[in-house]
């Protein structure tokens, strides 16, 4: 028998691992001393001890690894275990190659411009939403509120005469580029819990689930150009495409004080 220092040696343990195993039931020792608690084993345990560290290796946890050994796991089962892993594995090497090509793209962008942005640009996903929408063209860009404001108007007058329960703040759909300032056509909605009938003015409809590149903005829509040219430089310097047309979610939106209003403005986003 072998203590349990000697044993940690020749398998290259630590004793603190070897104890852990032994009371999670994964390596029990041959033998514990009733008077002095050591620990003793056998070198025919070395053969299990390489098998957890191999296991171990490949990513499983200590609980699966329990499985595989004491669970009489059939070889079809094992073999699923490591085609889910390795399917796992693969999907962490695409998210950290992405993060990479990120932190890549955000030291170029550092050295262009001999600064940090003010603006952070963040990927996710936002869900499926339905919403109450109202189109309109806007002649310029300078005339957005008098056109915009009304036809939010009109989305919270139907909202409240079909007693709809609002999930969420106001947002505006434009279906142009941000530069394009003439004959702009936007969508003043609003997300809703469940969907009824629209009418020839005020559209019902499920935005479907999409990825965007989006970035908040504080403050007034002074310098709001900014927030479009930091959003649509790191979708080019991360290989992205935009896929539908952009949004602005007003998170706190105050009209009579403009500076302490929140929007975050949100690309539809593919990879290019």
């Amino acid at each position: 028998m072998i203590r349990i220092g000697d044993f940690a040696r020749l398998g290259q343990v630590s004793i603190v691992t070897l104890r852990h195993y032994d009371e999670i039931g994964l390596l029990k020792p041959v033998k514990v001393d009733n008077f002095t608690g050591y620990r003793y084993y056998s070198v025919g345990q070395l053969p299990r001890l390489n098998r957890i560290l191999a296991l171990k290796d490949l990513g499983f946890s200590l609980e699966q690894i329990e499985k595989v050994l004491n669970g009489g796991l059939t070889l079809d089962q094992l073999r699923g275990m490591l085609t889910l892993k390795h399917a796992e594995l693969e999907r962490e090497i695409t998210d950290e190659q992405a993060r990479l090509a990120r932190i890549a793209a955000r030291l170029r962008q550092i050295e262009l411009e001999d600064s940090m942005s003010t603006y952070d640009v963040v990927l996710k996903t936002v869900p499926a939403t339905t919403i109450v929408s109202r189109r309109v063209t806007i002649p310029t860009n300078d005339e957005v509120p008098q056109y915009l404001n009304p036809a939010f108007g009109e989305v919270w007058e139907f909202v409240g005469a079909h007693n709809l329960k609002p999930t969420g703040p106001n947002l505006a759909i434009w279906h142009q580029p941000a530069e394009v300032l003439a004959n702009e056509v936007a969508e003043a909605a609003l997300p809703i819990e469940q969907a009824v009938p629209g009418t020839d003015r005020v559209q019902v409809y499920e935005l479907p689930p999409t990825q965007v590149a989006a970035a908040v903005h504080y403050g007034d829509f002074e310098g709001f150009t900014q927030l479009h040219t930091a959003i649509l430089q790191w979708i080019e310097s991360n290989g992205y495409q935009i896929v539908g047309p952009y949004r602005e979610v007003y998170i706190k939106h105050n009209p009579d004080d403009y500076s302490e209003s929140a929007t975050e403005v949100q690309y539809p986003v593919e990879k290019a």
